[in-house]
């Protein structure tokens, strides 16, 4: 079946180079910087990562950290509560955009 999404892109995702090498290498000198032991450990930042790509609906990047936060050690419990705590503040930000909404309705009404 073809998706939009094609798996295959995201063990290529280092091609993206050829349009322009330096660009390229900044970004993933950059990236590989922001997820070494830091403050955060590699597996708190990979748990991090795997949330934000839920947040974002980031298929390639839901693949990518599904297996990164597996390989550093996480665990479906610890995976399901990253994602179940992206939805809240996702959930939160839509509900929290309803006071303009009930704004406009009182304004109308009242």
């Amino acid at each position: 079946m073809e998706t939009y999404y094609k798996p295959e892109h995201l063990p290529r995702f280092g091609e993206i180079e050829e349009g322009s090498k330096p660009l390229a290498d900044a970004f993933f000198n950059y990236y590989g910087k922001v997820f070494e032991d830091g403050a955060l450990t590699a597996r708190e930042k990979s748990l991090i990562a795997l949330a934000v790509a839920h947040t974002v609906q980031c298929p390639y990047c839901i693949d990518a950290y599904t297996q990164d936060s597996l390989a550093k050690g996480s665990d479906l419990e610890q995976m399901t509560e990253a994602v179940h705590v992206a939805t809240a503040i996702r959930g939160g930000a839509s509900l929290v955009h309803g006071l303009q909404m009930l704004d406009g309705v009182k304004a109308q009404t009242m």
